[in-house]
This record gives structure tokens, sequence and C-alpha cells, in this order.
């Protein structure tokens, strides 16, 4: 998919994130990326609430400005929200706004969020951690499409269509009581999964020559040496260490190219000559994973795991079965 091409001939989304400084154009040449695509251009032009899953720097907000960008509101803005960042206070006043006078230190009225993006989208990042006081505001700005100013006593409505993304399992925080199940339905209405770097191993030269082309220094190229480190590394931190590994090198190469030494030594030693020896497994062992991975992806759903997998029910049910 990382091509000039307007559109990616594979799912029909165009594959830019705009307003990015870094990684604008998602790379999806491995099958896990692709059916993460094809996914997601069938909920670009829906208006319902999206969650997108992942591990912390596997880039979920690309995706989701990648479906903004192919939405019908791509011509409004998209407002991005690490709530995760901020305290309480503040996160109120960020996402809803305030009065003059409402708290010590408001010698201004504030507009939040929710109205800066009004026709457009706002994304709200690891959302499992939104405390619960605001879990209760959020949810009744979902609920009736009105958001109240702090300090105000007026409702106003705001359009915007609500992205969210986590790296947790928010099911689990529903039954932890740390995650309100009314609003775990309400933001739930799409999910997408976006898979770490090593269940898209296809991706990591494209992703990392994406990189290395947007740095102010420009180089050629990576060494075959380079090429084959980045290959063979597990990526723990998944696209985002990927970066800072490219990044890094580019900072460091004295030629035209970038070395095996330039890569960070933590890089090097992790993906030693046998580094790719773990990922040789029985292909049965492969399977195994994968369907269970995707069966507790549909939250134990047999039909419409086995509809994802492009299996027969029954066949399915065999295959669970024998795993027992």
């Amino acid at each position: 998919m990382e091509r000039c091409s307007p559109s990616c001939a594979v799912c029909g989304l165009v594959p830019l994130a705009p307003g990015r400084r870094h990684g604008s154009r998602i790379v999806a040449e491995s099958p896990a990326m692709q059916a993460v695509l094809k996914r997601a251009a069938r909920f670009a032009l829906a208006d319902a609430p999206v969650v997108i899953l992942g591990e912390t720097g596997s880039g979920k907000e690309v995706v989701a400005r990648t479906l903004h960008g192919n939405s019908p509101r791509r011509r409004r803005r998209f407002v991005a929200v690490n709530v995760a960042a901020l305290p309480t206070d503040l996160l109120e006043s960020e996402l809803f706004g305030h009065a003059k006078g409402a708290f010590t230190g408001a010698a201004a009225a504030k507009v939040g969020l929710f109205e800066e993006a009004s026709g457009g989208t706002l994304f709200l990042d690891e959302v499992a951690e939104l405390p619960l006081l605001l879990q209760a505001k959020l949810l009744r700005a979902l609920q009736d499409g009105e958001i109240r100013r702090v300090g105000e006593t007026r409702s106003f409505t705001a359009d915007v269509r609500i992205v969210s993304a986590t790296h947790r399992d928010l099911a689990a925080a529903v039954r932890a009581g740390t995650f309100r199940e009314d609003l775990y339905y309400r933001l739930k209405v799409l999910t997408l999964r976006v898979p770490p770097l090593r269940e898209r191993r296809e991706d990591v030269l494209p992703l990392a020559c994406l990189f290395l082309r947007e740095e102010a220094r420009k180089l050629h190229g990576f060494s075959p040496g380079a090429r084959e480190r980045l290959r063979a590394s597990p990526w723990p931190g998944t696209v985002r260490e990927l970066h800072n590994a490219v990044m890094h090198g580019a900072a460091l190469a004295q030629g035209g190219e970038l070395g095996v030494d330039d890569l960070p030594e933590e890089l090097v030693a992790r993906a030693g000559p046998d580094a790719g020896a773990a990922d040789v497994r029985p292909l049965a062992e492969v399977e195994r994973e994968h369907v269970l991975r995707v069966l507790d992806a549909c939250g134990g759903s047999q039909s419409e795991a086995a509809r994802r997998l492009g299996l027969g029910r029954n066949t399915l049910w065999r295959k669970v079965r024998s795993y027992a």
C-alpha cells in the first residue's frame, strides 16, 4: 500500500494520515495489516464510534487519522488528546471547555476539544485511563450529543465522531470496575485491532525505508547487514521502536547508507545471527495461536470468528475442540 497512487488497490483507502509530521503514510504490505485496512475502509464511511486496540507504539493514531481522512468528515478537524497525560481537573476543562471564573485561574472562557472537533473527529487516546467521573460526562455527551462547559448551566450540541484507542483490555477493565460498562458499549460499536510489528514482518523494511526518507539527512538506504538486522528483530516496542531505531541510525551514519554499526546497540545485540530461529515454529502451533487470538477478539463468538477466518463454523468448532 505504500505507493504514490491516490488510493490503495487492496482496500480503497487513501493511505495518508493527515496532520502528522512523521509516519504520515500507512504501510500495509502484510496480509495482517491489509485485513485491518479493508475493515477500516468500511468503517470510514460510517459515523459510529470506533475503538482501536493495539499495543503501545503499534500505530493506532495513524489508523485513526486515516479513518478520518477517508470519511465524510475529512474536511473538518481531527482533534487528538491523550487522556492519560492530563490530570482529571484539567482534562475535564480540555474536553468540555470552561466558563470565565469557573475555577481559580480561569481568567477567560475556554473552548473545549468537543467544540473544536465539531463536524470532525475527536480522538481519545488511552481511553481506558479516563477517570470514572469523566466517564459519566462523556457517556452523556455520546448519548445526548450535548456538552456543557465547566461552570456553565446551559448545554449545547456538538456534532463529533468519537474514535478512541487503548492498549488495555477494556472488557477486563469493565469487570474490574475501572471502566463503565454502559460507556464501553457506547464506544465499542466498531472495533479495529492494529497488529504489532512482529505480526506484520512484511512491513518492517517498507516502514524503515519510509522513516528514512522522512529524515532531514538524506541517505541512499540500508546496508544488507542492517536490513537483515531489521528483519530479525522481534520489535517489542513495535512501530515506534522501529522509527526510533531509524532516527538513531540516520544520526550516526557516516557514509551514504545506514549500516549495522549505526543501529542502536540493544537492537544489534537482540537481533543476532540466531534471532530469527524463535520464529521457526510448527505450522499447527502458529495456526492454533492465530485461531485463539481471533476467537478472543470476537468475544468468544465462534460464528463471528469463523467468518473472519474464512472457515466453516463446524470446521472451527473441531479445531477449537482439538486445542482443549
